[in-house]
């Protein structure tokens, strides 16, 4: 199969269902607090890291302050463990009073005013997974209708304490609750990673018509083992999770840990390119505060981002397994574009893999080539063998291999 096909084809399968609220075109980034600070109540002993308001507005000021707004890091999104034990007299959802005491709305506000967008967190259960009140399906309406009068932007939906049967009936009733509201707000279920992640459990043909996103898999934890976990779970399903994503409506493999404790230098480089393939949501989870330049470099790379953001919004996919553990990945792009990773899988040394664009399922032609993370430049044609060098658990990313 040659390329040109294959996009047309993926191209047809990625046009078919999608919500219709207009959000998310492309996959939606910004910061989530669940990865790296958890359920940190501690307010007393531990005032910086603690799930509280102030935690929240320092990520929206480092977002808005430090370039990072500008590339479409946008949503701040709250995760477990915000609210209060209890709902209030008319039965709704109120944010724990010590660590949110202005509350969630005057928080919204806040991300509002610095052309930010506010997430909060949820659950079908009686329960969410931290122990706090849940959004089963006699609460659906009035919490959906309580996060529009907070002018939340995104509402992300977990499946803790709720069995198959409610969440065959829940998750499709939050994404009318949520439309009836008359706010945009961008929906994440995580219905799929609680069946397994694929069909015949899975419906994501409905998925597509009731979610902007939804969580497929396992969390991420702060380790290149978790990360390549993710990766073969993905990417051993493409067939199944290709045709399932799509403008609107997109398989989420969980959050950047770049900038936190668990990856080097290299595998960051290599979550991060893998991401972008995978046209998956960019949430981060680390400490902005504090995040050191090599990371921040990493996850402000404008030609990864582009990737990620193409329009056509096709989720790549790998095209070959080499022995050498040498693997390539390929995404097709706008204007005839695409992108190609190569990723190692080695833990030895350096690897020089030679190859030519040819053996690639490109056309005959001249192509340009940019490297997303040197910016060097070459223009290749399709039967040159070329060598690229991987580091250890690296990757080389090229970008718009386009005739010339």
């Amino acid at each position: 199969m040659r390329f040109p096909l294959l996009l047309v084809v993926t191209c047809l399968l990625g046009t078919t269902l999608t919500l219709d609220n207009g959000l998310m075109r492309t996959p939606p980034m910004g910061w989530l607090a669940w990865e790296r600070f958890r359920c940190d109540i501690d307010c007393k002993d531990d005032p910086q890291n603690c799930i509280s308001e102030n935690l929240f507005r320092d990520m929206a000021d480092r977002l808005s302050e430090d370039g990072w707004r500008e590339l479409g890091y946008v949503y701040v999104n709250i995760d477990d463990c915000w609210s209060s034990m209890n709902r209030d007299e008319h039965g709704r959802l109120q944010a724990d009073p010590m660590r949110f005491p202005g509350g969630i709305k005057k928080l919204a506000g806040y991300m509002h005013d610095r052309g930010l967008k506010l997430g909060i967190y949820g659950d079908m259960g009686t329960h969410t997974c931290g122990g706090y009140p849940g959004t089963p399906l006699d609460k659906i309406e009035i919490d959906a209708e309580t996060f529009a009068e907070w002018e939340v932007d995104m509402f992300k939906y977990d499946g803790c304490y709720s069995n198959a049967t409610e969440k065959e009936k829940g998750y499709p009733l939050m994404s009318k609750a949520l439309n009836a509201t008359g706010r945009q707000i961008g929906y994440s279920c995580s219905w799929p990673a609680y069946q397994g992640g694929l069909p015949p459990k899975v419906n994501y043909a409905m998925l597509g018509e009731i979610c902007n996103l939804w969580r497929n898999y396992v969390d991420i934890q702060d380790s290149w083992g978790s990360v390549l976990a993710i990766v073969d779970w993905f990417f051993g399903n493409q067939d199944v999770l290709i045709p399932a994503a799509g403008p609107g409506r997109w398989n989420d493999p969980d959050m950047l840990i770049v900038g936190d404790f668990g990856l080097s230098l290299d595998q960051s480089r290599s979550q991060m390119a893998l991401w972008a393939i995978m046209a998956a949501p960019l949430f981060m989870s680390n400490d902005l505060r504090t995040i050191s330049s090599s990371a921040r470099n990493i996850l402000q790379n404008k030609m990864v981002i582009i990737i990620n953001q193409d329009p056509l919004g096709i989720q790549g996919r790998r095209i070959l397994q080499e022995k050498s553990k040498i693997e390539v990945f390929w995404r097709p792009l706008s204007n005839n574009n695409s992108a190609l990773v190569f990723f190692s899988r080695r833990t030895d040394m350096p690897y020089r893999y030679q190859t030519s664009l040819g053996k690639l399922n490109y056309t005959m032609g001249s192509y340009r080539i940019t490297d997303a993370f040197t910016y060097k430049t070459l223009t290749l044609k399709d039967t040159t063998n070329f060598v690229v060098s991987v580091n250890p658990t690296g990757v080389v990313m090229w970008c718009n291999p386009q005739k010339v």
